[in-house]
């Protein structure tokens, strides 16, 4: 199922990114930007606990998106599968492998996000599985 579900979002993001779009910091990306031969590119697949997904959406659009872009990493699309449950995907962009680790590692370590965390869990945990997929571009892809 997984499985799937990337092969539709890579669909979605290869025809996405064929024009330049509006991130909802007010940033704008363009193919330029992504097609650096060094980039690499994350799919996370977030699935919660039932009832949680509307938590996990909340934290993401009020908190997340700002802290990953404060650490580096860009915001590339997020996707909501309509035959799952309960599932957020999305796509992050880093200059390198190793800015993808440096990243995560200043954004898990920061006291802000270490709040909002812990507020977000007041009723309980929201996320009970991630998965965690990193990519290069093809040599044929738009995205490289």
């Amino acid at each position: 199922m997984i499985k799937s579900i990337f092969g539709a979002v890579l669909t979605i993001l290869f025809l996405t990114l064929n024009f330049s779009f509006s991130l909802t910091d007010g940033d704008m990306i363009d193919n330029e930007i992504l097609s650096t031969d060094d980039r690499i590119y994350e799919l996370r697949t977030y699935v919660t606990h039932p009832g949680k997904l509307d938590d996990l959406h909340k934290r993401f659009s009020n908190h997340t998106l700002q802290l990953f872009a404060r650490h580096g990493m860009v915001n590339v699309g997020y996707w909501i599968p309509v035959d799952q449950e309960n599932t957020l995907i999305y796509i992050l962009s880093h200059k390198s492998r190793e800015s993808a680790e440096a990243s995560w590692d200043s954004f898990i370590n920061d006291p802000e996000w270490r709040q909002v965390y812990e507020e977000s869990h007041a009723d309980g945990p929201i996320v009970k599985e991630i998965e965690s997929v990193f990519m290069k571009g093809a040599p044929y892809s738009q995205i490289r």
